[in-house]
């Protein structure tokens, strides 16, 4: 008899609707557009409280994880035999982070157009890829499809985050 407590766990499986997971990714440029829609500088640059983003570092932070850390993770695990993948330290991202393409109109577009070539590499996987292994320390290992319901979700936290940073 196998005690389950020493038992190593299997890795973290996706079973949420590809096609859906894939609409919900492309989808965020679009939410994220209206969530700021009419908001101000001052609105965006607004610390809602001391040591929270401000709405202009949430959209930052959007547009260069993905490229980053999201779908770089992805075309590891692709390209990868159960790739080990660092962590992203978004404190020490935010503390250094490049400032110049800092319009909401290039950040939002710097994200649409990072998010479509996400969404261009996962309508292309076959259900092998989609079962393809990484990990990652904190999480432990995954497959790309848990990877993308991951990523879904971290939209998620984050257009609350910007909706509480802008007040709405």
């Amino acid at each position: 008899m196998t005690d389950a407590t020493s038992a190593a766990p299997g890795p973290l499986r996706g079973h949420r609707d590809r096609a859906a997971l894939i609409a919900g990714l492309a989808a965020s440029p679009g939410r994220l557009a209206a969530a700021v829609r009419g908001a101000t500088d001052a609105d965006l640059d607004r610390e809602p409280a001391p040591g929270e983003w401000p709405a202009r570092t949430v959209l930052a932070h959007l547009r260069d994880d993905e490229f980053m850390a999201m779908r770089l993770r992805i075309e590891r695990m692709l390209v990868e035999d159960e790739p080990a993948l660092a962590p992203f330290d978004e404190q020490q991202w935010a503390a250094s982070r490049w400032h110049g393409g800092d319009s909401t109109r290039d950040l939002l577009e710097g994200f649409r157009i990072q998010r479509a070539a996400t969404c261009a590499i996962l309508r292309r996987l076959s259900d092998e890829d989609w079962r393809r292994l990484g990990s990652q320390p904190e999480i432990g290992t995954f497959d790309v499809h848990w990877w993308v319901g991951h990523t879904l979700e971290h939209d998620e936290v984050h257009l609350a985050q910007l909706a509480r940073a802008l007040g709405r």
